[in-house]
């Protein structure tokens, strides 16, 4: 926790791996998700109607309210979960505050619309489908570009604690002492002996 807390995550060897290992995962969730979706509907909002209210053409039945409720139930906390992994890390991000926070309001957004435009265009209106998609592809942004700009920056990670480790050892170099022989007058460096002959 203390390498989540203070950002040390991007110099720590184990922390680096682990984390590189989870976005690997994650980013395969964001193409399973992305496959997912079009196995069921497609961009275009007669599709998400479809999907919702169901098709004499296809013989789909409408969703219904319990299955609907079974699917949000488990999607709203893995959601959650998914996303505040993310927008965490992504606080340690060198970018500037406003864009951290848009991104942030964005990623949760995003996931909120996409959840809540299903139960919107089942029970309320079917004109609600367009937001489902909206919802559907921003999210996925969301998700692809936090985990990119996490894997960069915790792959800088190296150079940056190379970069640190040289100039602690410049620094070093700097503040080392001179050593000055007693015999000489204050501020005389001894000079240093070498074998005759040389």
């Amino acid at each position: 926790m203390k390498y989540m807390q203070d950002g040390g995550f991007q110099t720590n060897p184990l922390m680096r791996l682990s984390l590189g290992l989870t976005l690997a995962l994650l980013l395969g969730f964001w193409c399973t998700n992305l496959a997912m979706y079009f196995s069921r509907m497609s961009l275009s909002p007669s599709s998400v109607v479809a999907y919702y209210n169901g098709s004499e053409e296809d013989f789909r039945p409408p969703r219904s309210a319990a299955s609907m409720l079974e699917t949000t139930h488990t999607h709203l906390p893995m959601m959650g979960i998914v996303l505040l992994f993310l927008t965490h890390l992504a606080i340690f991000v060198p970018a500037a505050p406003a864009a951290k926070k848009a991104f942030i309001f964005g990623a949760f957004g995003s996931a909120a619309l996409e959840e809540g435009a299903g139960w919107l265009v089942r029970f309320v209106s079917p004109a609600f489908a367009p937001l489902k998609i909206v919802g559907f592809l921003g999210l996925q942004a969301a998700i692809l570009g936090l985990v990119v700009a996490l894997g960069v920056f915790i792959a800088t990670g190296t150079r940056a604690r190379a970069g640190r480790r040289k100039a602690g050892a410049e620094a070093r170099v700097r503040r080392a002492p001179v050593v000055e022989d007693e015999s000489e007058p204050p501020g005389v460096v001894a000079p240093i002996s070498t074998p005759a002959g040389r």
